[in-house]
């Protein structure tokens, strides 16, 4: 009776923890570089799992929901141009009749701030983000992040 309660115990683990993975299949970290008592580099990775993207941040109208990342307003800092990211993929997607740009495995987002203090910060934001493979789409997700910023 004993094998039996552990085998179901196994299998519900074993399941539960591919489900979790497929739904999850990417997670976010994220980073600041001070470059100066000014200046900072903020970054933003996706690591996506095998067979999965995210799409880029510019995906064009009447396509699918585009990675965004918004930095919350703060006197603290100000945006020092725009958000960078590696040049994405494209394929052409018959569904929406475009050409859409996507990451895989990893992708590293840059935005540079101009520190207004001498103390040390934090950035936050949000990133909304639709995860696909070559099968289905998951609903677009938004995860929360606060970045710390120590003096220099």
């Amino acid at each position: 009776m004993k094998r039996i309660i552990l085998m179901a115990l196994f299998v519900t683990f074993s399941i539960s923890n591919v489900t979790s993975q497929i739904h999850n299949p990417v997670k976010w970290t994220f980073g600041a570089k001070r470059l100066s008592a000014t200046e900072a580099i903020i970054f933003v990775k996706a690591n996506i799992i095998d067979n999965w993207y995210i799409y880029g941040l510019n995906v064009p109208n009447g396509g699918p929901a585009s990675t965004s990342i918004i930095f919350k307003s703060d006197k603290d800092y100000t945006l020092n141009g725009k958000l960078l990211e590696p040049k994405p993929k494209s394929k052409y997607e018959k569904v929406f009749k475009l050409n859409i740009p996507y990451h895989t495995s990893e992708v590293v987002f840059q935005q540079k701030i101009k520190i207004k203090t001498k103390n040390p910060i934090k950035v936050s934001g949000d990133i909304s983000f639709m995860t696909c493979n070559h099968e289905s789409c998951l609903p677009e997700d938004t995860k929360e992040f606060v970045i710390r910023i120590n003096k220099i």
